[in-house]
């Protein structure tokens, strides 16, 4: 992820986080695996009862040595009770840890799930807005790979919180056992406190700048792949082949040095001071001059001790940069669920009972903005009857399509009027809107499925013969019926193996079956040739009958014989009036209109 920083792009990893936003995050994280608590409680009994048993199996061989073995020779039912027991005590932490990892599995699961279905509930809630300025591959990393993340990430807070109850069940067995051994023991764990904060401290700094030269690598891919045929044109592969080996070989040095940290730092160290401290403990239990004998179980059993006592805090280091990845993780996904950019909300006056019944549109005085600083669409104003077109022409960035989605709530206008029979648009409800308004796009989008599914969008409510005739009154039914599945023929994600033509006609016939009382229509017939152009508006003809129909044209022959047509230059109407009596007025349209043809001729 990148953000803006000083007009360059920085990625999130070129910056720590502090403690307490590291705190804050963790907290917000614990707020998703509270519905499923009953789990995280079972798992965290079940730890517990683990660090207890790893705590009471030495003791009962310490029993069994000091009480029996040095003594005597014990019996061979003594012997097997005691092995018994040890087996029971290691096949009841075999069960109770199968337990306690299942549950633990099982709510860290749930939860993952719960944040997904949050952050997919909070992604159709956005507005446009965010859509335009978040790149898609970022979206989609939140919902998967971050939350995938946070997996790992609550599996460190599990080790962590194994490792506390191994650390204190550990002590005070310790304690138990041999009060200034376990003092002896427990004088090595500022020098492991610090190992670990001197360790979290430079591992964190070192994959920070790993994630960040890795994210450069991934940009650099990117616009290499997507850009290859001008790189080749060009002969730019010498130049991206030097910036993409600089990033390499830095990403390589850093690695290098997170390898060498860790190789220090984790298991050699903690061996070492595993070693120094048991060291330590037996040259206390061997000290010459002590007048108390120390028996060989106390020995043995403090000695495993030590080991439950310096495990978990090992596992906790080889996991630490995962925490670091949960916390960035969760940052992207707070910033996507806390982003303000809603999509426009109806007035609290909107009621059911508004129903659009003729269609007439009005704009009044509209002005609008994308940033609200730069204006798009300055003081608009036009009116359509009922079963009227309206044709909006005018030259890239002119607020052509502004228009379009202001009226249809994409975005929030905050100046002016739009009315549809009278009513303010923002007094109908949302579903009354969406029901009575079609929108047929420049780029039809096809969704994965079939024909029928794609025209009805799994609307309950339409039936077959309302499908069919829908498709046959927008040239559709033909091509539909030649291919070998009909209507049952698989559509591939993103309407793969249809033509462009296909897929607007099957919009068209998507749009109609709804029966909208407007229609609105975004460069309809843009990206076709000029024989489906014919085909398409044999569609056309049949959609906008007694529709009122706001049309966007790029081929200003298709709007022709629209009622009125206006057209707009820098966000404002400059002209307005019929095909005929615009070309009569040798204006602008006219100087577009005359380009247009002599550049088709």
């Amino acid at each position: 992820m990148k953000i803006l920083t000083n007009n360059k792009q920085e990625s999130i990893w070129a910056h720590s986080i502090p403690v307490k936003e590291q705190l804050k995050i963790f907290v917000r994280l614990l707020y998703f695996v509270r519905p499923y608590k009953l789990e995280m409680i079972l798992a965290l009994v079940g730890a517990f009862l683990v660090s207890v048993i790893n705590m009471l199996l030495p003791f009962v061989l310490q029993y069994f040595i000091d009480k029996y073995l040095i003594k005597s020779h014990p019996a061979l039912k003594l012997i097997l009770f005691f092995a018994l027991l040890f087996a029971m005590g290691t096949i009841m932490k075999a069960i109770i840890q199968f337990i306690y990892e299942y549950f633990y599995a099982v709510g860290s699961e749930k939860t993952l799930e719960n944040v997904r279905r949050c952050l997919y509930k909070k992604m159709h809630s956005l507005g446009m807005r965010y859509f335009d300025q978040t790149p898609a591959g970022s979206i989609v990393s939140r919902i998967t790979n971050d939350t995938m993340t946070l997996s790992r990430f609550l599996s460190v807070w599990a080790s962590a919180v194994i490792g506390i109850f191994s650390l204190v069940t550990s002590f005070v067995a310790m304690y138990c056992t041999n009060k200034p051994a376990s003092l002896i023991v427990l004088a090595f764990l500022p020098i492991l406190l610090f190992i670990i904060w001197f360790y979290s401290r430079n591992s964190s700094r070192l994959y920070r700048k790993f994630r960040e030269y890795l994210s450069d690598i991934n940009t650099n891919l990117n616009e290499a792949i997507e850009g290859v045929s001008l790189i080749q044109q060009f002969k730019q592969e010498k130049r991206m082949m030097s910036l993409f080996e600089k990033k390499n070989i830095a990403l390589m040095k850093t690695r290098q040095r997170m390898i060498l940290l860790n190789a220090f730092l984790l298991s050699p160290l903690t061996s070492l001071l595993y070693s120094l401290a048991l060291i330590a403990s037996l040259l206390y239990f061997g000290y010459p001059l002590r007048e108390t004998f120390i028996p060989a179980g106390v020995v043995y059993a403090f000695s495993q001790y030590i080991a439950t006592f310096f495990n978990p805090i090992a596992m906790v280091m080889d996991t630490m940069t995962l925490f670091q990845d949960g916390i960035v993780a969760g940052k992207r996904i707070f910033a996507l669920l806390d982003n303000p950019e809603l999509e426009p909300k109806q007035s609290a006056n909107a009621k059911d009972d508004n129903i659009i019944f003729n269609g007439k549109v009005e704009f009044k005085h509209v002005s609008f903005s994308y940033d609200g600083k730069n204006e798009i669409l300055h003081d608009i104003s036009f009116s359509i009857d009922p079963g009227k077109t309206l044709g909006i022409v005018g030259h890239t960035g002119s607020g052509k399509s502004s228009i379009i989605n202001v009226m249809l709530r994409f975005y929030e206008f905050y100046q002016g009027q739009i009315l549809i029979d009278g009513v303010d648009i923002k007094n109908y409800s949302k579903s009354e809107l969406c029901k009575k308004i079609g929108l047929v796009l420049q780029e039809p989008f096809m969704f994965y499925g079939d024909i029928a599914s794609n025209i009805r969008l799994y609307n309950k409510d339409i039936t077959d013969k309302e499908l069919v005739n829908a498709a046959k009154n927008v040239q559709a039914d033909g091509f539909i019926q030649k291919m070998a599945d009909g209507y049952k023929t698989r559509v591939l994600e993103g309407g793969e193996g249809l033509s462009q033509g296909q897929k607007q006609l099957i919009s068209f016939a998507r749009t109609l079956v709804t029966n909208p009382k407007i229609l609105v229509l975004d460069e309809a017939t843009a990206n076709v040739d000029t024989e489906t152009e014919t085909l398409i508006q044999q569609g056309l003809d049949k959609l906008r009958q007694g529709r009122t129909t706001l049309a966007i044209a790029h081929r200003l022959s298709t709007i022709a014989n629209a009622d009125k047509i206006i057209v707009l230059d820098k966000g404002r109407i400059i002209e307005s009036g019929t095909h005929e009596s615009l070309l009569a007025k040798k204006g602008y349209y006219y100087d577009l209109y005359t380009l247009q043809t002599n550049s088709e001729n």
